[in-house]
């Protein structure tokens, strides 16, 4: 491939799923007239994890991906051990892709990651955001297994002869994707029969696409609607009472998280609501970072001073 051809990286673990991406990557990549290289982060929280990325930086080279990047990275505690690998790898993934001009990341999450992801985003039932699941493409990242089983991979590096590593971290129940995948899933596809996991990424992509519309109005709302301050910005009472209340959270939440950087709870932002929806006279509601009071008719934004030992503060 010419020098100055678009590279892309594949994020390479080594395990079935990233194998049989880089796989696939390799023998595409010439004919879609760009470069293909491999990025591979060393968590060092293994005893053998040196080894191991050293194995997938051997099997990178031997597909013909170039150049192939190994990055160890120190893994704090932020968040707990997933989230906190997870912002360790991903920080490398940005650097590798900087220093190397890349176009884009390739990962390899499949189907079966997305059933998991939408799952554990019902756990948590934050809203519709958290069960959008994974996106095929955002940024700098790309995902082109989405729509494949992990059996399918599997399968591939086993015709093509490859060894995949096996993490066992995904197989320790310590962590609670492993009891989704492991326990949860199997029992829905048990007891409904198959077809679940293709169901709930359907679902992630149907919910994406309207979450996404409805933040697009909302931002087109919230530009005819807001007046902006020297103290922050209003909405107008009316305007926002006479709205579904889906739109109407949405621009209480767009006007704190454009205004004030702050992203509101589903509670705190019910409760800036109710200053619209069930007005008696009450006073404001004063958030971390943001206080927010009805005033004049209109809802109005300013910034929080401090939060301490305020008796009216919600969390």
């Amino acid at each position: 491939m010419p020098a100055d051809a678009p590279l892309v990286l594949v994020a390479l673990s080594g395990g079935p799923d990233s194998l049989a991406l880089a796989a696939a990557t390799a023998f595409e990549a010439p004919r879609a007239g760009v470069r293909a290289g491999a990025v591979i982060v060393d968590h060092g929280l293994q005893a053998a994890s040196a080894e191991v990325a050293d194995r997938a930086a051997r099997q990178a080279q031997q597909l013909g991906l170039a150049p192939v990047l190994v990055r160890r990275v120190e893994v704090g505690t932020e968040g707990g051990p997933e989230a906190a690998a997870r912002t360790a790898r991903y920080a490398a993934f940005d650097a590798a892709a900087a220093e190397t001009g890349a176009a884009a990341v390739l990962l390899g999450h499949t189907l079966d990651d997305q059933a998991e992801t939408v799952l554990l985003g019902l756990a948590r039932g934050s809203g519709a955001s958290s069960l959008h699941g994974m996106p095929a493409t955002a940024g700098l990242y790309r995902r082109p297994l989405l729509a494949l089983r992990r059996a399918t991979t599997i399968a591939a590096c086993a015709d093509a002869g490859f060894e995949p590593w096996t993490d066992p971290h995904n197989s320790d129940p310590a962590y609670t994707r492993v009891r989704v995948r492991e326990h949860v899933l199997p029992v829905l596809e048990r007891e409904l029969g198959p077809g679940v996991a293709e169901a709930l990424a359907r679902t992630a992509d149907q919910l994406r696409e309207d979450d996404e519309a409805l933040d697009r109005f909302a931002e087109e709302v919230a530009e005819e609607l807001a007046e902006h301050a020297e103290a922050g910005i209003s909405l107008p009472v009316a305007a926002l009472a006479s709205n579904p209340a889906a739109l109407r959270q949405r621009l209480i939440r767009l006007a704190v998280s454009s205004e004030f950087h702050v992203s509101l709870s589903r509670a705190q932002t019910l409760e800036i609501a109710r200053l619209v929806t069930d007005w008696h006279g009450q006073g404001p509601v004063h958030l971390p970072g943001v206080r927010v009071e009805r005033r004049a008719g209109l809802l109005v934004f300013s910034a929080a001073e401090t939060t301490e030992g305020n008796p009216d503060a919600a969390g």
